[in-house]
């Protein structure tokens, strides 16, 4: 179930209702009202601890972060601090400051002492940066580490590059979780070709066995109409246009982000809006060539007459 959380002190841009859905799994801001996404890249606020009792509300210690699988120790490592006081502050003697430092070399030298937990730690520290760059939830990053943990049981890495295989793993996760992420979004992000993810992602699934869903395109549709800044009367005729297309078994085997940019257009069309296909392909990062021939597929087979 979705983590969501009505959002105040904002108002949309289209309607200026107040009442905002923040979707923390998916990372979007949606309109409760006319259903415009604002926004499709928050950071989850959400606390790191929970108090059980009121005696716990009260005390509010914090003893370090959360365990997390997508740090490379688990988040139960040792941490020396660089201030070199004692427990009532007062500064150490030379003596006892030497011998610390050097504790602390040893403890960094010994946190990485094996190539698998090296692996880790470079993995997941570029998994950190990309949280930001693609707007990924806690909940997808904890994802994420798990499916690239299990590769590295089954020694995927072996002739693969870190970032290939975490890439293929944020897409994996992003299916599973049906998150609106494209290949071409990570590829860009990571800055690696898009056919080496592709390749990667099909090794991940085939040997992992992972059960991915079939994507939906309407869960597309609302994302590409907010980047496009299409009216709420388009949207929903590009909803009925989607179900005519799945009722005739022309959607299966397409990509839904293409299919949903191609019926948006259509409706455009219908509803008289005139919107070009080069607006709707940098909304929904897919080429014209595609819109085009989707659209095309659709007017055939679904005798869809429009004004343009």
């Amino acid at each position: 179930m979705y983590l969501e959380q009505i959002v105040e002190r904002q108002k949309c841009p289209r309607c200026n209702s107040d009442q905002l859905v923040t979707d923390y799994i998916t990372g979007e801001i949606v309109c409760e009202k006319c259903g415009m996404v604002l926004s499709d890249r928050v950071e989850d606020p959400a606390k790191e601890w929970m108090a059980y009792n009121k005696q716990e509300y009260d005390e509010m210690t914090r003893t370090g972060g959360p365990i997390s699988i997508a740090k490379s120790d688990m988040g139960l490592s040792t941490v020396i601090g660089k201030e070199n006081r004692d427990v009532t502050g007062r500064p150490f003697s030379a003596s006892v400051k030497n011998i610390m430092e050097r504790l602390r070399t040893w403890d960094n030298r010994t946190q990485i002492h094996n190539a698998n937990i090296r692996n880790f730690h470079q993995a997941f520290s570029l998994l950190n940066n990309l949280k930001d760059k693609l707007g990924l939830s806690d909940a997808m990053i904890e994802k994420t580490a798990y499916i690239y943990r299990k590769a590295m049981e089954r020694e995927l890495v072996r002739g693969r590059s870190i970032g290939g295989l975490l890439g293929a793993s944020i897409y994996a996760a992003c299916r599973i979780t049906e998150t609106p992420r494209t290949l071409d979004e990570i590829s860009s992000s990571i800055c690696i070709r898009r056919n080496y993810l592709s390749k990667c992602y099909r090794e991940i699934i085939r040997e992992l066995d992972l059960s991915i869903p079939v994507p939906d395109p309407v869960k597309c549709i609302p994302r590409i109409a907010s980047n496009a800044g299409i009216s709420e009367r388009t949207k929903r005729r590009a909803l009925e246009l989607l179900e005519q297309a799945k009722a005739a078994g022309i959607s299966a085997g397409k990509d839904p982000m293409g299919l949903a940019a191609a019926v948006l257009y259509i409706a455009s069309l219908c509803c008289g809006e005139y919107i070009t296909q080069k607006q709707v392909a940098m909304a929904s990062s897919v080429t014209e060539v595609t819109i085009r021939n989707r659209t095309k597929m659709l007017r055939k087979f679904l005798g869809v007459v429009t004004h343009g």
